[in-house]
Order: C-alpha cells, then structure tokens, then sequence
C-alpha cells in the first residue's frame, strides 16, 4: 500500500502505455518514480478479455512492425508481434483480391516490392529525430511465417491482383519521402487529399478509402491527410501485426520490469499541483513534478483547460468457429461498404495463443456508431465477406467503445504540448498520434522534458506552487 508520506521525484498518474513508458525513462535516468492508476489493472483501453480460453481485445488497433517506439521504449524487449500476411484482401464484387503483395502464382511488381526496396534508405520516424534509425528494429521478434500463405491452394472466388501502376508509384512516393516534407504538404482532410491527388477513383475507394479507415478507425476519412500520409508511409514500410497473447501484453510488460513497487493500482488521483498530488484513497502525496498519463478526459479533469478531443467509436465482435474461413493470415477490407464491418480477420491464424486447440477466433472492427442488432448485422456481413455460413458461429464477446481513438481533424498538432508548467507535464495518445506509436512517444517527449528541468539546475517550479490550470490552448 501507498503510505501518505510516501515522497518521490516525479509522480505519474495513469498506468497505461504512456505512463509506463515514462517511468521507465525517468528511472533508467535515475530519477525516483510513482505511478498511480484508479483501475485495479494497467493498461488502460489496452485490455484483453479472457473467455473460455479466448483472449478478446476490446480495441484491437492494428500494429504495425515499422513502429519505432516498440523497440526503442525499455521495457519491450521481449514484445512479440505476430505479423499478418503481407499486403491485405479486399472483398470486391463477391470477389477476394490480394492488394500489396505480388499475384497468386504471378510476378506483378507490387507496393510491397517498392517497399522492400526502398526499406535499407535513410527513414526518419516521426514525430521523432531522424536518428531514432530503424536499425533498432531487430529487437523485436517477428516470427516469420512457416506455411503458405493458402496452403491448401488458393479459396474459391479469390484471385491475387498486381498493385496498378498508379498506385504502385504513389505508394513507393509515400515510402521514399522523408516524413518531415510529408509533414510539409497542405493539410486537408484524408478524403479531400485522396480526391485531389489524381488517383483513379476505383483505386480510391477500392484500396486506399478501405485501408485508411482501418489504419485511423475513421470511416468517414476526417482524419488529417499529414496524419493520413503517415499511416500510410508506416504501412508500406513493415508489416501490419497484433502482440502474441493480446493487446494488454504491451502494458504489462512495461509494468512487469519496472522496479517492484512503482506500480499502484487503485489509486485515484483528485487533484495535482507542481508539487502534490492528492488521492482519494492516501491523502497528499510529496514531489518534485507530476506527469498526468490518463486518457484526455481524465486529463481535462486534473488539468482544467486542458483540450480534449473528439472520438472515434469502435466495436469489436468476436466469434468462434472449429470451420475456419481460408485466409491466410490476411486482414480482410470490404471495399463494397456491403455492411457494418470496416476489417476482419481470423486471428488465430495470425496469433494461435489467442484461442484454444481446435477452436479458431474471428474479429471483426465496426467503426463509428454500430447498428442496434450489431452481432446479427455481423453475423450477416461476415457470411458475405468469407462466402460461408456463419449460422454456427458463437459469439464470445461484443465490445463496445465509445471513446476508442482520439480523433485528428486538420489542423492537427502532431506535437502538442506536454510541459504546460515546470513540474506540471502530460502525455498520452492525445497528445501525439492516436496509436501506440504516439502513446510511446508523448511519453519520451514527457520524459525528456521533465529530465531537462530536473537537470538544469534552476527552480522547478513557480512561485505559487497550486498553480495548475495550463492555458485554454494546450
């Protein structure tokens, strides 16, 4: 148990990736840390449900092995990602058409070949230095597929495509500019930039409307175009995965090799100063900086003033079958809009200690607000999109988030503020991008700035030390 006179360097409130990754910084540096989390659990929106020997993501955000900050966070070295198959379906026309990767039994020279050529140039990761290089990418472990991608031969209906030269080139354009002049491009929204870029409009809504909604959880393509380019430069320079066991190993594992006792769950923080934080369950607790980690509304709560931004809502339905539809190891994208599911996919195939011996587990992403009788409107959907009955299907799980994915409308700040004080700092996915790449980032932003204060010899804080509304702005 936390003691009321418990003192520390920093306190951090919020246990979930960015909270985490944080401390691990500031300890590694030396510097004596707390975190408190009001759950009984880490992790935050990152939680897996266990049912029956399933384990469920309530969220399920795709991964993705070009992100720099799973390797270069302490505490995810022995992070797992189990990569899906490389490029994506897409249902089209009652057809399944492989997108990014070369034809079945063909040698089309696809985005995925542009990709793999370009991959050894100089890549500047963002919103990071240029010398956080993705020569650390091997700590990570990516199992390499051991089978075919259709070991049984390819399914019925289903036929590989060559990417169209069109978009072969704008996606390798995409790979080979550095993100600072991606960054430097106009800002409108994802669907205006698609609409003004020249592509066809078949290969728009066929593969880029599809892949972009999945990538932001924005099915209405709101989102930035700068934050849009990003997704897509991430997409085609790695492999799109999930974190073998479920999306709360990340967290736990950045908990687990913490110090013993940094961790304090069920510890609700009411209120911060530069100095304190005060807790519902031990009373004022003494410090010399304080980092509120929470998601934006929490924040907003702690931080008055503090912007909190709109959501994306999202809901995952999970299924299980002992008939397994052919993908292998494919994510799924219904570019016909036939239906509520934005992406699905058998994760098992892509995870198998996701479910258990004989058993395979489908999931399936809805994006923005679902139909009243979702798991019926799945249930129908997915019958279409794998051509198979789903009548025996069972549904484990229907998790409904309303506040899943921060939203990021132009113009967006890929870098707000995380020092709104000297000793007063926040970070989260709020703050950055709306992924765990920009979770893990606001948080070395965070660590770095408090490590700056800390070691530059002046007074850490203002001369009232309640001070704590940061301006409207922030």
């Amino acid at each position: 148990m936390l003691e009321p006179a418990y003192q520390a360097d920093v306190v951090v409130v919020g246990a979930g990736v960015a909270g985490l990754a944080a401390a691990h910084r500031l300890i590694s540096a030396g510097v004596t840390t707390a975190v408190l989390e009001a759950a009984p659990y880490v992790g935050g929106r990152m939680s897996t449900e266990k049912v029956d020997g399933f384990r469920l993501d309530r969220i399920g955000q795709l991964l993705n092995t070009s992100y720099p900050q799973l390797a270069l966070s302490p505490g995810l070295d022995a992070l797992v990602l189990r990569p899906f198959a490389p490029g994506v379906l897409l249902h089209s026309d009652g057809r399944h058409l492989r997108a990014g990767a070369p034809a079945h039994g063909g040698s089309a020279r696809s985005a995925l070949h542009v990709v793999r050529a370009l991959a050894s140039a100089p890549r500047p990761a963002v919103p990071r230095p240029s010398s956080l290089a993705r020569a650390s990418l091997p700590r990570l472990s990516v199992p390499r597929p051991t089978a075919a991608p259709f070991p049984d031969g390819p399914p019925p209906g289903r036929r590989g495509i060559g990417t169209p030269l069109r978009l072969r080139s704008a996606l390798g354009r995409i790979a080979a500019t550095p993100v600072e002049r991606l960054l430097a491009r106009p800002e409108l929204t994802a669907r205006q930039a698609l609409a003004a870029r020249g592509l066809p409009a078949r290969t728009v809504d066929g593969f880029l409307r599809p892949l972009l909604a999945a990538l932001l959880c924005d099915p209405d393509l709101t989102t930035s175009s700068r934050v849009a380019d990003l997704a897509l430069h991430s997409f085609v320079s790695g492999r799109l995965c999930l974190p073998e066991g479920g999306a709360e190993v990340l967290p736990e594992l950045l908990a687990r090799t913490l110090p013993p006792g940094t961790v304090h769950t069920g510890v609700r923080a009411t209120s911060v100063s530069t100095t304190s934080v005060t807790t519902a369950e031990h009373g004022e607790i003494r410090c010399r900086a304080v980092l509120v980690a929470t998601d934006a509304h929490a924040a907003a709560e702690l931080l008055p003033g503090l912007r909190v931004p709109d959501f994306h809502p999202v809901t995952v339905v999970h299924h299980t079958t002992d008939e397994p539809p052919r993908t292998g190891g494919h994510l799924l994208l219904d570019a016909d809009r036939g239906g509520p599911v934005a992406h699905t996919a058998v994760v098992s195939q892509v995870d198998p200690s996701r479910a258990p011996a004989g058993r395979a587990l489908v999931s399936s992403t809805v994006l923005g607000v679902p139909p009243a009788d979702v798991d019926t409107a799945v249930r129908d959907h997915l019958s279409r999109l794998y051509a198979t009955s789903t009548a025996r299907w069972e549904t484990l799980a229907v998790h409904r988030t309303a506040e899943a994915v921060p939203a990021m409308r132009p113009p967006h700040d890929l870098r707000r503020p995380v020092r709104l004080l000297a000793g007063l700092y926040v970070c989260g996915d709020h703050r950055d991008t709306s992924t765990v790449q920009g979770a893990l980032h606001s948080a070395h932003r965070a660590a770095a700035a408090i490590l700056g204060d800390l070691g530059a010899g002046r007074p850490m804080h203002r001369a009232d030390p309640a001070a704590t509304a940061p301006s409207a702005a922030a």
